[in-house]
């Protein structure tokens, strides 16, 4: 075991087995390692910036430096990726009117939301810091939680829908090319998700998005039976450059709006957390106020110049537990090769050539893995909907979601999943609430 009484720990050299976070594989093989944490997180991270609009060079570049901003506040003791979040593209979209997988005009709005919702969790962080995280448990129980991600999944459905079908303002009916290639690019990834053999198994997004690009530059470019990818922006690009920055815009209603992700945000690393805990067999509860904070502070900086809000990745849980591989080094690896890859224009171009319809296929899995995470975590935690509190909580916030049921409160408007959120959390307490009173009398 490696010594710990540094801030940072003393990490040990150990060549086989299981390797701790405060362990460390040969130089070459950390490298090697780094390398795929990048590539396993790379799918979602380049996709949920694509759909909100964002450059996707400037959130690698960002998930690399929010990486090394967590690393430092958890003290390199809780191994995790930082990547783009996907609770952040239904208020984000919502709060600037974009249309999904086009540049968004209003960045700038979304930026400024994404600061307020960074801020908001590192306060989080630095309450759980000083008085504990039992609240946050008692505040969200697993019940909400799942009512919450569900709603999620839900509300960005449509937009995932308009995406695959090909809809645009100057074509509202869509296509059907556009369609076909969609349920194209989400079999693939289920294909490869099932049947692909060994690590590749582990990159459904990437390999799948991939098949799919490559079967629509054959119909379209080859064939002529749709829209042929334009490749001239990647040939002008130079393979070096910085990063396009962007300024945040600060509103009170964009922030509003995309602030409460911040609830989802919680709940995510809450459960990296206590997954990281399991599989090493530490516990790391610890270090919870500490990786909010870490966490909300990424966020913020990386939505003060262009990047999206950051949050951990279970693609990286995924290769953890698949190689039994937990060394914190293998992340300061990973994110010197994102940043790499920020100052790549270049690379950035040829990632706006992703046909929409791709784009749509992809968003339909990963939409739908989040709303169906909900039930993995009602079934892992034993949700009894027996429980009339549970069963109303839950169905009134995925109606809330599934509807975009919209609401103005003080001259701001929540979307669906802010109503979803925040109506789930006030309905479950206080029917709690009731069911004490009527208990005692």
């Amino acid at each position: 075991m490696g010594e710990t009484g540094g801030y940072f720990p003393r990490w040990q050299l150990k060549a086989e087995g299981r390797i701790l976070p405060d362990e460390r594989l040969p130089a070459g093989q950390t490298m090697v390692l780094g390398l795929q944490h990048v590539v396993a997180m790379f799918g979602s991270t380049v996709l949920a910036p694509i759909i909100m609009g964002f450059d996707p060079n400037v959130s690698i570049f960002f998930s690399g430096l929010s990486t090394l901003i967590f690393f430092v506040a958890v003290g390199g003791r809780v191994p995790s990726y930082l990547g783009s979040s996907f609770a952040f593209i239904g208020p984000v979209l919502a709060a600037t009117g974009a249309v999904a997988g086009a540049p968004n005009p209003n960045i700038g709005l979304a930026l400024g939301g994404i600061i307020a919702a960074g801020a908001l969790y590192a306060l989080i962080g630095v309450i759980v810091t000083l008085a504990g995280h039992r609240w946050i448990e008692r505040l969200m129980p697993p019940v909400l939680t799942g009512a919450i991600v569900a709603a999620i999944g839900l509300v960005l459905a449509p937009i995932a829908i308009a995406s695959a079908s090909g809809t645009s303002p100057a074509n509202p009916g869509g296509d059907q090319l556009s369609r076909w290639v969609a349920i194209l690019t989400f079999a693939a990834v289920g294909a490869v998700a099932v049947y692909a053999p060994g690590m590749a198994r582990r990159l459904p997004i990437l390999i799948g998005g991939a098949l799919a690009y490559l079967a629509y530059l054959v119909l379209a470019n080859g064939l002529g039976l749709g829209a042929p990818i334009n490749f001239a922006g990647v040939a002008a690009a130079p393979w070096f450059g910085w990063p396009h920055f962007t300024a945040p815009v600060f509103s009170a209603s964009a922030m509003t709006l995309i602030a409460p992700v911040v609830v989802i945000l919680v709940a995510e690393n809450l459960g990296h957390i206590k997954a990281i805990s399991a599989m090493t067999g530490r516990n790391l509860d610890p270090y919870l106020g500490r990786a909010f904070i870490g966490d909300g502070i990424a966020t913020m900086f990386s939505g003060a110049f262009g990047g999206t809000g950051m949050t951990t990745y279970a693609e990286n849980m995924g290769v953890m537990a698949v190689t039994r591989i937990f060394s914190t080094l293998v992340f300061l690896v990973a994110a010197a090769i994102a940043i790499l890859l920020g100052f790549s224009p270049k690379f950035g171009a040829l990632i706006q050539t992703i046909p929409g319809p791709v784009i749509g296929g992809l968003s339909i899995v990963v939409f739908g893995l989040i709303a169906a995470t909900a039930g993995r975590i009602w079934v892992e935690n034993k949700v009894d909907f027996g429980e009339p509190r549970n069963l109303i909580t839950v169905g009134v916030a995925l109606v809330l979601g599934a509807g975009n049921f919209k609401l103005a409160v003080a001259g701001f408007t929540l979307d669906g999943i802010g109503t979803a959120t925040i109506g789930a959390i006030v309905l479950y307490h206080a029917l709690g609430w009731a069911s004490l009173t009527n208990h005692r009398n």
